[in-house]
């Protein structure tokens, strides 16, 4: 769940970084993408930390 919570957090986020540095729709797509990617390996890593404390 930490992993697809941070790959919706992440696209959103990079969306709306991309909005706000006057971006395209595919300079959205993109960053949205990036963010998403980079969120979900954190989300990844948290939660293989969690389960190894466990």
């Amino acid at each position: 769940m930490i992993v697809l919570a941070g790959a919706v957090l992440g696209a959103l986020l990079g969306a709306l970084q991309a909005r706000r540095l006057g971006g395209k729709p595919l300079d959205m797509l993109q960053y949205a993408a990036g963010f998403g990617i980079a969120f979900s390996l954190v989300g990844l890593f948290l939660t293989i930390i969690i389960e190894r404390m466990m």
